[in-house]
Order: structure tokens, then sequence, then C-alpha cells
């Protein structure tokens, strides 16, 4: 009788090992037409998960228009959403590492507001990551919803970036993925303040597996990436995880100078030869202005660099946050 006694009171102080915590994280700027469909779309199918529990953390990214209160008020409503409200607009790759430093779960799903990405690809993603997997990624087999001049840049830049980088980018693949707690740790380790998050993805590594599917249509409002939004982005990234733009240059001077030096050995010999003529003055000012652009692009360049040395060397943090809203009130 002792001994039942003990094991059922061992039994009863024994607990079950909590639901694994899923994090979507959402960065949002100026995205109030879409608000109310992301919540509608997205919060179904999280429940639908089978032995999942989740919750949704929302950034807000400065925006102007009346995106804060309708997070909060969502917030209010339900404690699985939580809102973290930058002083700024800092830019998508602060804000979504400001949600990713802010996420408790142990997966972690970077998500975009305009559910371009269809909420339904989670359960797939989790599924499988059930196989044992510390990355999913989410590849886009169709982007016939983007126009074609976005779906020709988009190529052009993952196939110049991979020619270059040292750290390869999966191509047609953003940042919507699934990652394990230790993925997400390992990239809040990273201390850079300019951030390319594509790239810190693929830098940290891990056990990868890959999941296609359909890119849709925004369902409201418009992109905030405009052209040279999407160019600055660009040189970003190949700024970031390459210097053979700058080591080109070399080769670049290199070439030129054994150019340069070829031509005063064919002039001399033909001004022994034959005697001195007199050049034309256009021969001479393209020459000039030839020199002149190579050397202003090889600075340009040069400035890229040393640019992101000052930014850095400056050690500001990448986000300030004002505010964050839960549903047991706002915290500092």
């Amino acid at each position: 009788m002792a001994e039942h006694a003990v094991m059922t009171s061992s039994s009863a102080t024994t607990t079950a090992a909590p639901l694994p915590l899923l994090s979507l994280v959402v960065p949002f700027y100026n995205e109030s037409e879409v608000i109310a469909h992301f919540f509608a779309q997205v919060i179904p199918e999280l429940e639908r998960l089978p032995g999942i529990r989740f919750e949704i953390v929302c950034v807000n990214d400065g925006s102007r228009d009346d995106t804060l209160r309708q997070l909060v008020a969502h917030a209010e409503r339900d404690a699985r959403v939580r809102v973290i409200d930058l002083t700024r607009n800092f830019g998508k790759e602060a804000a979504l590492s400001a949600a990713l430093n802010e996420s408790r779960g142990d997966l972690v799903v970077p998500f975009d507001a305009d559910l371009q990405d269809p909420p339904r690809m989670i359960g797939v993603l989790v599924d499988k990551w059930r196989e044992g997997y510390d990355v999913v990624l989410a590849k886009r087999s169709d982007r016939a919803s983007d126009s074609k001049l976005k779906r020709w840049t988009a190529g052009m830049f993952y196939r110049m970036h991979n020619a270059v980088a040292e750290v390869k980018i999966p191509e047609n693949v953003g940042d919507f993925r699934l990652m394990t707690r230790e993925v997400a740790d390992a990239l809040k380790q990273l201390p850079e303040t300019r951030r390319f998050m594509k790239g810190l993805f693929a830098w940290v590594g891990y056990r990868t597996a890959v999941v296609e599917y359909a890119r849709e249509q925004r369902v409201a409002g418009d992109t905030k990436f405009s052209g040279w939004k999407l160019w600055n982005f660009a040189l970003e990234g190949f700024t970031s995880f390459s210097t053979l733009p700058m080591r080109v240059w070399t080769y670049v001077g290199t070439v030129v100078a054994l150019l340069s030096m070829l031509r005063a050995v064919y002039l001399v010999i033909r001004t022994l030869l034959f005697g001195v003529d007199v050049p034309g003055y256009a021969s001479l000012s393209t020459g000039v202005f030839l020199l002149g652009g190579i050397q202003l692009i090889g600075i340009g360049v040069l400035g890229e660099y040393i640019g992101r040395i000052y930014f850095e060397s400056k050690r500001r943090p990448i986000y300030l946050i004002r505010r964050r809203h839960q549903q047991d009130g706002p915290h500092a």
C-alpha cells in the first residue's frame, strides 16, 4: 500500500512536456489595408497545426498610418499576439531582426504581412521540420504574380550574387522559412548593424530542406519596395558577402596599365621609324574620359566598402523599441 501511494504521488507530480511553441515573426510598415486579412487567414491556419502552440510577433516599423492602432487592438483581444513598436522606420532588415530577437518560440517562421506567401504553407514547413531538419526553406516555384521585369532582375541578382559571393543564396527563396530556436539564437549572435538577412540566413548553415510553392498576389495595399530600393538592396547583398567587386578593380587597373605600356612601346617605335605626326584631339579626349570613368567607378566601389566600415564602426544598435504591447498591457 505504501509503495502504491508513493508511485501515485510521483505520477501526480510528473507533468507532460509542453507543446513546442511556434513564433510567427512579421514586420509591418504602412500595412493598414492588409491587417484584417492577415489575422483572418493566418490565425486559423496556425490553430490547425497539431501539437503546436503559437505566438505572432508583430513589429511596427515606424508606420505612418493606423497600422499600430490595429495591431494593438488585435493584441488586446488575443494573448497570442504581441506588438513591438519601433521608434521610427529602420527598414525591413532591422524590423525582421527585432522580430527574431523578440521571439520566444522553439520554432521561428519569418513571414510577410502581404500574404503573398500563403499561410497554408506554414503547416508544410512544420511537417518537414518533424523529419529532423533545422531549417526549412520555402522556395517560390511560380512567380507569376510578379512582373516580368521583377522576375528577370531577381534572377539576375541571384546569379550574379552567387557567382561572386562565398556564401550562396538559394535562388527564389525569400525570408519565408522555418528555423529552430538553435538557428535563431545563432543569428542573434551576429553583430552586423547593416544587415542583409538572406545572406545571414544562408551563412549560419544547419541541416536544411526545401519545399516549393506558388507565390500569390498581394491581398491589398502596395509594395513598399521601389526599383531604387531594390537596387540598393542588391548592392547591400553584393558588398555584405563578397570583396570581389573591390578586388576586380586591381585586375582592371593591371590590364589598363599593360595596354598603356604596349601603346607607349608602339608609339616610340612608330616615331623612330616614321617621324612625329599630330594626333587628333578627339582620340585624346576619348582616352581621358575613358580612364577618368574607370577611375571614378573604382572609387565608387571602394566607397561602398568604406561606407560599410564607417557605419559598422559606430556600433549603433540595429533598432530601438519604443514600447511592447501585449494583452496584459503595454511594456516599456
